[in-house]
């Protein structure tokens, strides 16, 4: 993932801190009916690495069966494949298939390029009701869905956005993700877009990537949380950064949070099991949790050891 990322030099120079929280986050948890277990799921993006072989899948595995051996690990993935293209049901199944054997594993698709970036929402009813007709083969695996806009869908494009998230079936959990500046500076347009989130009932994904502090927008129109930590190799700095999100995490329980979607990304895929799995144990013992953990045939201690 390339999005937000400095060079190592200036990392020291971030200011990593978690914004406090606005009000709207303060006022969705306190709406929020707390429930005593938090629903909590930790996975990476995509399934298909060839640099986990040897570390998390056994050295001879064939591209083939990687995802039979990545829901070994994690019980989520943030399904970027849905991006590139529209599957039908035939093959979701076959992905279903693969991941039945772990019951408690979710699926959270991306919603299709074709939709979000190519037709920009508008006129995009008949490839939408294909990407759901092909989603929906996951039965329960299906977890939130996530649509993200390109850097250059900004708030003059909020008509539209509206529009099209209120034609949207109502029976699976959407997020959303805007990456256009203007969305951040200017107040009036961010207050206006979490408002319309709060009101459809669709939740605000969060980006934590050290080139765009914006995007750690920490509001929360449903009490669901679905954040994107973009790591830098196992810098010192992830670790630390992991830390103030399990302990937000921890403090949004209380308050009122329903569930947290955790998903990893670094700019090197190769090291994202390893903070995958630093952060699942600092929930487990911060929460008190028992999400499954990856099971390492060799670690790596990425570029700062």
């Amino acid at each position: 993932m390339e999005f937000g990322r400095v060079k190592p030099e200036e990392l020291a120079m971030v200011d990593f801190t978690l914004p406090p929280d606005p009000e709207l986050t303060t006022n969705t948890l306190q709406c929020a009916t707390y429930k005593p277990q938090l629903e909590v799921h930790v996975g990476c993006a995509k399934w298909g690495r060839k640099e986990w072989l040897g570390k998390i899948y056994p050295e001879k595995t064939k591209e083939a069966n990687f995802l039979d051996e990545y829901v070994k690990h994690f019980d989520s993935i943030e399904l970027n494949a849905t991006f590139y293209n529209v599957y039908p049901a035939s093959t979701i199944e076959k992905w279903k298939a693969k991941a039945d054997s772990n019951p408690s594993f979710k699926f959270c698709p991306k919603f299709s390029q074709s939709i979000t970036h190519i037709k920009r929402l508008k006129g995009a009813h008949e490839v939408t009701t294909e990407f759901y007709k092909g989603i929906m083969a996951f039965g329960d695996l299906l977890g939130p869905l996530f649509l993200q806009l390109s850097d250059n869908y900004g708030p003059k494009n909020l008509p539209e956005l509206k529009a099209y998230l209120q034609d949207l079936p109502r029976d699976v959990p959407v997020f959303v993700e805007v990456r256009h500046k203007e969305w951040y500076a200017d107040q009036s347009a961010k207050n206006e877009l979490f408002a319309m989130l709060r009101e459809l009932n669709i939740g605000a994904v969060i980006t934590d990537a050290s080139g765009r502090r914006d995007c750690v927008h920490m509001e929360l129109p449903t009490p669901h949380a679905f954040i994107r930590f973009v790591g830098n190799s196992l810098h010192p700095t992830d670790y630390a950064r992991c830390d103030e999100w399990v302990q937000r995490i921890k403090q949004w329980h209380l308050k009122g949070l329903q569930s947290v979607w955790f998903f990893m990304h670094q700019h090197d895929e190769r090291y994202s099991p390893e903070l995958a799995d630093y952060v699942v144990k600092q929930l487990n013992k911060e929460l008190d949790l028992n999400i499954m953990r990856p099971h390492f045939i060799k670690e790596d201690k990425g570029l700062f050891s």
